[in-house]
């Protein structure tokens, strides 16, 4: 008996997309799905074979029957088995490109559907890894993926960060566990662009870290002179401010709703030497940026980097309002002849709708603008082409 006869079988409805799966498609929505009692009670994680409407198979896939995306195309070869080897080939040639593309062991080593692993994150940290499992395929074999992990890469240290609303999505736990090794009792330092950022990798945001924003910190660098004054708005753990500090900046300010984010950062300034050039503001950032209006200051280079406004597409109209709000209040604060940065990490809004919000918050702020540079997430978040939602970091940079 084949590895396929072992599995249960999923039929597309007519009017689905099969040709988009073929092509390379990586989801199935519930409401493209033939369900009955038979499918419904299929456990959440488990594996089967998708068929179009004419019962060809498609492709080998993770089911769960309680997300909106019942089905993630694990692989096209329908009798693949998910063991050790499986995970460990995808594993190594994730690696062999992180490896080809970074001198050190710091960077997101999987992203998810772009490096075949639907609905997993896992960033790196020299010794030590921390997975997002997002899906519950991901959960159900978290054992075999970390043994794989260890193999491959020789980490000491793996845990399981269990945050963000997409495993609530899945029914999954919010519990993080250790699953290898001993957890951090200290954040870790993480070189970057000329400066040193530390990692909270059991109790900071999402693994610890943003990788995805190091090349638009490294165009940042690139826009300051020595002296310059520069602001960083939203700035978690300093990510745009000691970048731009490594550049030359004579000062930077870094806002922050958040005081664990920015005890990060000021640590971060230390270890990098920045120590006597760098400033935190801790408070909602709407706010502070009325405060510094108010105030009269004025900056070399403003940066924001707000979370996402616009996580869905119920949410576009308001989270595009708000990035224009963010960018008219941002311009008032840019020197002439200075620059400014704006970022989205919002998937439904595309870089056309950001863009367009961005200049309309800058022409309502009564500045002219030349749009200088448009950035993305760094290679180590390569993009699935077929998925538009694997391509959600953009970044826009403006000289008023």
């Amino acid at each position: 008996m084949t590895q396929t006869a072992d599995h249960p079988r999923i039929r597309l409805k007519p009017k689905a997309n099969a040709r988009g799966l073929r092509h390379g498609f990586p989801w199935v929505y519930a409401n493209d799905i033939v369900t009955d009692r038979r499918t419904r009670k299929i456990p959440a994680g488990a594996l089967a074979v998708l068929e179009d409407d004419k019962r060809a198979p498609i492709a080998l896939v993770a089911v769960n029957p309680d997300s909106k995306i019942m089905c993630r195309v694990l692989d096209r070869d329908l009798d693949v088995q998910l063991d050790a080897a499986w995970f460990e080939t995808r594993l190594r040639r994730a690696l062999e490109m992180r490896e080809r593309l970074f001198d050190a062991p710091y960077y997101r080593l999987i992203h998810a559907e772009a490096d075949g692993f639907p609905g997993v994150i896992i960033d790196r940290f020299g010794d030590a890894c921390v997975i997002q499992p997002n899906a519950a395929w991901a959960e159900a074999h978290l054992e075999t993926l970390t043994e794989a992990l260890v193999t491959v890469t020789g980490v000491t240290t793996v845990l399981k960060n269990a945050s963000g609303r997409t495993r609530g999505l899945e029914g999954l736990d919010d519990v993080n566990l250790t699953l290898r090794g001993t957890a951090p009792d200290a954040p870790l330092p993480v070189p970057m662009n000329g400066a040193t950022y530390m990692a909270d990798l059991t109790d900071g945001q999402k693994t610890g870290l943003f990788y995805d924003q190091r090349p638009n910190h490294a165009f940042a660098k690139r826009l300051v002179q020595p002296g310059a004054r520069v602001l960083d708005v939203f700035s978690h753990v300093g990510g745009f401010g000691l970048a731009m500090l490594a550049g030359g900046a004579g000062q930077a300010l870094s806002v922050d709703g958040s005081a664990a984010a920015l005890d990060l950062a000021t640590k971060g300034a230390e270890a990098s030497g920045f120590a006597d050039t760098f400033q935190t503001r801790q408070g909602d950032a709407f706010e502070v940026l009325t405060q510094l209006g108010e105030e009269g200051a004025q900056f070399d280079v403003v940066i924001c980097d707000p979370p996402a406004f616009a996580p869905s597409r119920q949410a576009l109209d308001a989270g595009l309002r708000a990035y224009e709000r963010v960018a008219r209040m941002a311009a008032a604060l840019v020197k002439p002849g200075g620059y400014l940065g704006l970022c989205s990490c919002s998937h439904a809004a595309d870089l056309g709708r950001f863009r367009d919000a961005s200049s309309r918050g800058i022409g309502r702020a009564g500045r002219q603008a030349q749009l200088i540079h448009t950035g993305f997430a760094g290679p180590d978040h390569p993009q699935l082409p077929q998925l538009a939602e694997s391509g959600y970091l953009k970044a826009v940079f403006y000289r008023l």
